[in-house]
């Protein structure tokens, strides 16, 4: 089954049109807590840092409610049925566009730490350390839109971004267990670590097997959702 390029990239640009500002504000909000953050100072960075992941997991659970769960809600399906488009259609535009709209702040947020990191007084240490704090986002947020997209059960959507989201403070914990990683954190040095890689690695990887794997069980389907 061919993909209706043109109607896919139509909607793909409503759901950015209809959330820009909103994203856009989000942006803002991270670009204060990197900020805090490159002031270097115990209760800068604290505040920094957590207003940084609080941004990132709003905009996640943002993009995935408000482009599928608030949809089926109020029952915008049956104008999107009489455009010519496919249910395979439907599903990579859908892919798409949440993909597009949290990849972009998530993109920015990335650079924007990494940047901070490497040009201001914090520890250099810190930059693996980021990505592996923004691999979790991005694996949790990939967790979040496979079953928002396979259930239509707006209460296990929910769960799913708030039990992804909150397991991010056990992920910290386990972290903060790691010598390899704990101890390399404060030196003023990037120093690749075997469990840092691998953590990354794995975590990246499955994002995308997340990621793959609702693409194929959705382009199956001959139905809409």
């Amino acid at each position: 089954m061919n993909l209706n390029i043109p109607v896919i990239r139509l909607l793909v640009a409503k759901d950015w049109q209809l959330f820009q500002k909103q994203l856009a504000i989000y942006v803002l909000a991270g670009v204060v807590a990197l900020c805090f953050l490159g002031l270097a100072k115990p209760w800068a960075f604290y505040v920094g840092s957590l207003m940084l992941i609080i941004v990132m997991v709003s905009v996640a659970c943002f993009s995935i409610s408000t482009s599928l769960m608030v949809e089926r809600k109020e029952k915008t399906l049956a104008f999107v049925m009489s455009l010519p488009v496919s249910p395979l259609d439907f599903t990579a535009a859908k892919l798409a566009g949440n993909i597009i709209t949290f990849g972009v702040p998530f993109a920015l947020m990335v650079l924007g730490t990494l940047a901070v990191v490497l040009f201001t007084q914090l520890p250099d240490g810190l930059f693996v350390y980021s990505l592996l704090v923004f691999a979790y986002i991005l694996f949790a947020f990939s967790i979040s839109l496979a079953v928002a997209m396979s259930v239509e059960s707006e209460g296990w959507g929910t769960f799913a971004m708030i039990g992804t989201m909150v397991l991010i403070n056990p992920y910290l914990m386990a972290l903060s267990m790691v010598p390899a990683i704990k101890d390399r954190i404060g030196e003023d040095a990037l120093v690749w670590t075997t469990p840092a890689l691998a953590i990354l690695a794995a975590l990246v990887l499955l994002s995308l097997a997340v990621v793959a794997a609702t693409a194929w069980v959705h382009a199956r389907k001959p139905a809409f959702y």
